[in-house]
């Protein structure tokens, strides 16, 4: 596979070296909120959008992202209140890209994960108004 040139002053979308390999091991070290918000959005469980957990994007690993919507969902900690330079850098990068970023801390996730859910459904209708049709079974018509 060869190296993607850069488009237009942005960069790359692909991930960079050791990203895959990385995203793996998050998606099994998983936090308690992690896994609660992958219960709710796994399987097209909102609106019939798929959404894919760990996912590298460039240099950086989305939390949750779903591609229909350009919408990446971030799970944030206390480590990202002491970081907001980098979370700044990442979430540029990221809406640069096209996607839009909602961010949940921990302790919202956990205590109220069908409000979050409620707030991540609006955002999904608000730009992929219309889920798509289920697949079709038996004849075309």
């Amino acid at each position: 596979m060869g190296v993607m040139p850069q488009q237009q002053g942005r960069m790359k979308r692909h991930p960079t070296d050791g990203a895959i390999a990385r995203a793996r091991t998050l998606r099994r070290q998983m936090t308690a909120a992690e896994r609660t918000l992958w219960h709710l959005l796994r399987h097209h469980r909102l609106d019939g959008c798929k959404f894919r957990r760990q996912v590298p994007i460039g240099r950086y690993i989305a939390d949750f992202v779903c591609h229909e919507a350009k919408l990446i969902i971030e799970v944030d900690g206390g480590q990202h209140a002491r970081q907001p330079d980098q979370e700044l850098r990442r979430t540029d990068f990221l809406a640069s890209q096209g996607f839009r970023i909602l961010r949940f801390w921990n302790t919202d996730i956990l205590s109220n994960p069908q409000g979050v859910l409620m707030t991540i459904a609006e955002e999904v209708r608000r730009h992929h108004p219309h889920p798509p049709p289920p697949p079709s079974r038996g004849r075309d018509s």
